[in-house]
């Protein structure tokens, strides 16, 4: 990867936690942006220790948090379905950042064998309580040996991207599917908040992607993108947290709105606010 620009393309405070900025960078040739400075790997888990990471607790305090767990049930079962149309042969999956586990109960119960890699011991806990299975990290785990990968809003706060990625190659098989969700930095939200963009999420998200940027990180591996999909959902909750973020409340008519627009303007140029990718091996 090479920063081709001197100049941050933008400033982003991290509002989560530390409140210090940090710069974005854009990688021209890839079209993506790369965050700057990245925090040590030992320094990186105080970046996580917020109490609105939602993603790592099933916990329901608020009316926003319970509204999110409502959302996350309907999306779960379209990632059921989604995996199911592209492996019509249940097998097994790997979820990688795997959370509190719900995607992989909610796959686990419909005829999967699953296994999850997930950083974070509290959330990890939480999910084998729902009976889900762990490998400590996918360096444990054998050569091409699921049928599908997903990481659902992880490959964003990987350092490693390109080591990563070879791993991805390593784990998968042949006919195997790999599914990638992540942010879109192109979308019409992130345009609209700028450096108020929850979904820049500095600095434990590391990249920030474009469709240009995976399709060609994936290829020099030899996995050829087949299809991007759109997370509608996805504009509605990074525009109530960055009007949080902007204003210091969540304005839920605004980021209603904002979100609505984003959709609708994605309609026209396919640039919505997360996208899903389906990768296979070429």
């Amino acid at each position: 990867m090479n920063i081709l620009n001197k100049d941050p393309f933008l400033t982003v405070k991290d509002y989560s936690v530390s409140q210090e900025t940090f710069d974005l960078y854009h990688d021209q040739e890839l079209d993506m942006l790369i965050t700057r400075p990245q925090p040590s790997l030992e320094n990186l888990g105080k970046y996580y220790e917020s109490v609105d990471y939602i993603s790592h607790t099933d916990s329901k305090r608020t009316f926003f948090e319970k509204t999110y767990h409502f959302i996350k049930g309907i999306a779960l079962t379209r990632k059921l379905n989604l995996v199911n149309s592209l492996q019509p042969h249940k097998g097994r999956i790997l979820d990688i950042g795997a959370g509190t586990g719900d995607f992989l109960s909610v796959v686990k119960n419909n005829g999967w064998e699953t296994v999850g890699v997930e950083p974070s011991e509290k959330a990890k806990a939480i999910a084998i309580k729902k009976g889900i299975a762990f490998s400590k990290q996918t360096s444990d785990l054998e050569n091409h040996s699921f049928d599908v990968i997903t990481m659902w809003h992880v490959l964003e706060h990987v350092p490693n991207l390109d080591q990563q990625i070879i791993e991805l190659k390593r784990l998968l098989k042949s006919s195997g599917t790999l599914i990638i969700a992540v942010p879109n930095f192109k979308s019409f939200d992130a345009l609209h908040y700028g450096k108020f963009w929850a979904a820049y999420d500095v600095p434990i998200h590391f990249w920030h992607f474009s469709k240009t940027a995976i399709k060609k990180l994936f290829e020099k591996e030899e996995i050829k993108l087949i299809e991007v999909l759109p997370m509608k959902f996805d504009s509605f909750y990074v525009s109530l947290l960055s009007e949080k973020y902007k204003t210091g409340k969540m304005n839920f008519v605004k980021a209603f709105f904002i979100g609505l627009q984003s959709n609708l303007k994605a309609k026209r140029n396919s640039e919505y606010s997360s996208h899903i990718y389906v990768l296979k091996n070429k």
